[in-house]
């Protein structure tokens, strides 16, 4: 069986490979950069050079492959980042037909069951429609948001800040990537399941923006206060950081598209994964913050 991975270095897709190569599998990494891969991990693939973007990259890398563990990886800075989604996934749609893959496990979002409206989740909604048209066995994993999505707020973290254009109370699945990766691993490696097949995944509980600052206050030891903005000033902030207008858009309307969405998936014992989010963050988001806090004092 060989089974390829997009994205492989990525929070998702770093996971995926560890277990694959844990099951015995050698599994086929398409990337832009092989150099990224971690030493043991390198000698243990069958890494491909060249960008999910281009089509006839992707159609031969996968040619002979039995599954696939796919990711879409347009960035939300870009000028229109559902019409690229979409072209990114037209391409990954025509490699599974073309290269006879028979199962697909898809990367996608709570937010993708609405189909529009929801900003740049919009863009999963189409690849999970192009790949539902390829005729291979296909699972969409909508997932929570990211813990990892904290990452880049660790100015704001520093400064005991936690910002959001989201209903401060509004409830929604929160997830560890590495959950997610769990689940796509045991799903390449388990052949019995067909068709098409949508499984949420929302960690072990869902939490408002309120409770998320009461876990990082605890876990960071450092006092986290919410700072809730309107779509406006979110739109001017990301503005004035110099992201063209269409991103803008497809980042701020997957909050305002989605406030009054229920998942698709209810949660149940195969949505909901272990990792709680005071656990994520003392491990890892603790360190980083008390790096990213002595640089700033340097």
């Amino acid at each position: 069986m060989t089974v390829v991975v997009t994205t492989p270095t990525g929070h998702v897709g770093s996971r995926v490979v560890r277990l694959l190569l844990q099951a015995g599998a050698r599994p086929r990494l398409l990337l832009r950069d092989p150099s990224r891969l971690e030493p043991d991990i390198r000698e243990r693939v069958d890494a491909r050079r060249g960008d999910l973007t281009d089509a006839d990259f992707v159609r031969d890398a996968m040619a002979g492959a039995t599954a696939a563990f796919l990711v879409d990886p347009t960035p939300h800075t870009v000028e229109d980042p559902v019409g690229t989604s979409r072209r990114t996934g037209a391409g990954l749609a025509a490699a599974v037909r073309e290269s006879g893959v028979r199962r697909v496990v898809f990367l996608s979002s709570v937010g993708a069951e609405m189909r529009h409206g929801a900003g740049h989740i919009d863009g999963l909604a189409a690849v999970e429609e192009q790949l539902d048209a390829t005729g291979a066995d296909v699972l969409h994993l909508r997932c929570g948001y990211f813990f990892t999505n904290l990452l880049p707020a660790l100015d704001d973290l520093t400064a005991g800040r936690l910002t959001t254009t989201d209903d401060p109370d509004r409830t929604l699945p929160w997830v560890d990537p590495r959950d997610i990766g769990d689940i796509a691993a045991a799903r390449l490696l388990n052949d019995t399941w067909d068709g098409r097949t949508v499984q949420g995944v929302h960690g072990p509980e869902d939490l408002s923006w309120r409770r998320v600052a009461e876990i990082l206050t605890t876990a960071l030891d450092r006092d986290i206060r919410l700072r809730p903005v309107c779509d406006d000033d979110a739109r001017r902030t990301l503005a004035a950081a110099g992201l063209p207008p269409g991103a803008v858009d497809g980042i701020v309307d997957m909050t305002a598209g989605t406030r009054t969405l229920t998942p698709e998936q209810p949660r149940e014992p195969d949505t909901t994964t272990p990792t709680t989010l005071a656990a994520w963050s003392h491990t890892h988001l603790r360190p980083l913050l008390a790096t990213h806090r002595a640089g700033h004092q340097c």
